[in-house]
């Protein structure tokens, strides 16, 4: 991340660090659709989204002397957007996670082959809340089950039940918008 200042090349970060309007808005511009993608992982109402990004590049900006140069600033970012969004679920909306999975649910899944085309942040805003937010934070943060049960206060199981019934969903959800797109190309 560098930035041309004049004739000087100058760390983005550095610049940010000092509070500079122009390295933050350079970093904003940068950044901001991406976070909004993020955001809408998490929360599928796009003005909310949209609300805990701006919330999150104001944290960011504040406490940007909180970064200790101790790894990745994208990644560092990358969590506060994650955990407005998370905050904004928790103070917003009620989210119930059930504790146990019912046997009947466990049976083999084969993944079919895609031939055609989907939309798979609208398959991710129709899952419930609960189920959103474990998916996204084991599937696309890459956080363990444990660091999941941290985050959330949930337990261990809770999140491992909620992944399953996340990706049963998606499957569910993804075999019935194939079935209408194949109806409707039949149909043509």
């Amino acid at each position: 991340m560098k930035l041309l200042f004049g004739n000087k090349k100058e760390d983005l970060l550095s610049r940010l660090k000092k509070q500079d309007p122009a390295a933050q808005k350079i970093f904003y511009e940068q950044n901001v659709r991406k976070y909004l993608s993020i955001a809408k992982s998490y929360v599928s109402d796009l003005y909310q989204a949209e609300d805990c990004v701006i919330k999150a590049f104001c944290k960011i900006f504040k406490h940007i002397e909180s970064f200790r140069n101790e790894g990745n600033f994208e990644g560092w970012a990358r969590r506060i957007v994650v955990n407005e969004c998370l905050n904004f679920i928790k103070s917003h909306k009620t989210v119930f996670y059930i504790d146990d999975i019912n046997p009947s649910f466990l049976v083999e899944v084969h993944e079919e082959e895609v031939a055609f085309d989907f939309n798979a942040q609208e398959l991710l805003d129709q899952l419930p809340d609960a189920y959103r937010m474990v998916f996204n934070l084991y599937v696309l943060e890459g956080l363990s089950h444990q660091e999941i049960s941290d985050t959330l206060q949930i337990s261990v199981s809770v999140s491992k039940t909620q992944l399953f019934r996340a990706k049963e969903k998606l499957r569910t959800l993804y075999l019935q918008q194939k079935k209408t797109m194949k109806n409707e190309h039949i149909q043509r």
